[in-house]
């Protein structure tokens, strides 16, 4: 009996799926025959005939080593393979994370192609080894199927790059800034300090907004002025409000905008619209609502609010 069916034996019989006692037997056999193999090589040895021990040497031990030289080469080669897909990978600009993950998928891939040739030199039949890798492959990825959906979205974020680290974004229901980008999940910071973790398909798979992609935002403040008001003094007001807050862009299509939006149905309806850098956004937001505010106060021009008049019919009670 060979090396070969030593090993190939238990996936024979798994295959076959023979009667326990048969399995027993037959798996007896092949250790009595390896025994007996070793003991006349043994006792050859003994009595002075070195020779003896060569069959025992060609049969077992030289596919052996043959089999772990395949292995270390196939190791040296995947290190190599896998520093030379990463560097690559960089030099594409493409993210990190998804560098190290390209150099370690074609490490593995290296090193299972060697597993499979140490195998062969040692005779061992591969189709059945595959086969079953295969199957347990495919019961795995069944039992990880929403794990899977998680690595696809993630390699797909961090090739087409919707947002990057330090973004502020808004997707799978949250606003928040990112703070790390992995293969199954991404982090983010919200505003009040808290650590949020969500699965890449629930980003990637829905809308996503990067509210701080480009370097400046426009603030919008909409205000409704009383109907007694002057259409022009309210404009001149409003425009004297704009210009009272420092850090505008201007040029290139954005400056700003005054204008009339609407008649509401108790007031006239004003737009004010700024452009400043996007990283000031929430601090203009909150200043040019002020100016307005107060250039209006000081202008002695109301801003209409609900109000309910509530008439009594008859006398109340005491």
């Amino acid at each position: 009996m060979s090396i070969s069916q030593l090993f190939s034996l238990p996936l024979t019989l798994a295959q076959d799926e023979p009667p326990a006692e048969d399995a027993a037997s037959e798996i007896e056999a092949v250790q009595a025959s390896a025994k007996e193999d070793a003991q006349q090589a043994l006792d050859g040895v003994m009595s002075g005939d070195v020779g003896a021990a060569w069959p025992l040497v060609e049969k077992y031990l030289l596919p052996l080593a043959l089999a772990i030289v395949i292995l270390i080469a196939a190791i040296i080669v995947g290190k190599i393979i896998a520093k030379i897909v990463s560097n690559s990978t960089r030099k594409a600009n493409v993210d990190e994370t998804l560098a190290r993950f390209f150099g370690k998928l074609a490490f593995y891939v290296v090193v299972i192609l060697g597993v499979i040739a140490a195998l062969g030199r040692v005779g061992i039949e591969v189709t059945a080894f595959a086969a079953i890798l295969a199957a347990a492959g495919f019961a795995v990825g069944m039992a990880l199927s929403g794990t899977l959906s998680n690595f696809a979205a993630g390699v797909m974020l961090l090739i087409f790059r919707p947002f990057s680290v330090g973004d502020v974004v808004s997707a799978a229901g949250i606003t928040a800034k990112v703070n790390e980008i992995e293969l199954f999940t991404t982090t983010f910071d919200t505003p009040d300090n808290r650590r949020i973790i969500v699965p890449n398909s629930s980003i990637f798979g829905g809308t996503i907004e990067n509210i701080t992609h480009h370097t400046d935002r426009r603030v919008d403040v909409a205000v409704g002025c009383d109907y007694s008001a002057d259409i022009d003094k309210t404009r001149e007001v409003l425009t004297a409000a704009v210009e009272s807050v420092g850090g505008r862009i201007d040029g290139d299509g954005r400056g700003y905008q005054v204008f009339l939006s609407g008649l509401g149905a108790s007031s006239v309806d004003w737009a004010v619209r700024v452009w400043f850098p996007a990283a000031d956004y929430w601090g203009k937001y909150e200043e040019l609502t002020r100016a307005v505010k107060v250039h209006l106060d000081e202008a002695g021009i109301g801003i209409p609010f609900p109000q309910m008049d509530v008439h009594v019919d008859g006398k109340l009670g005491d």
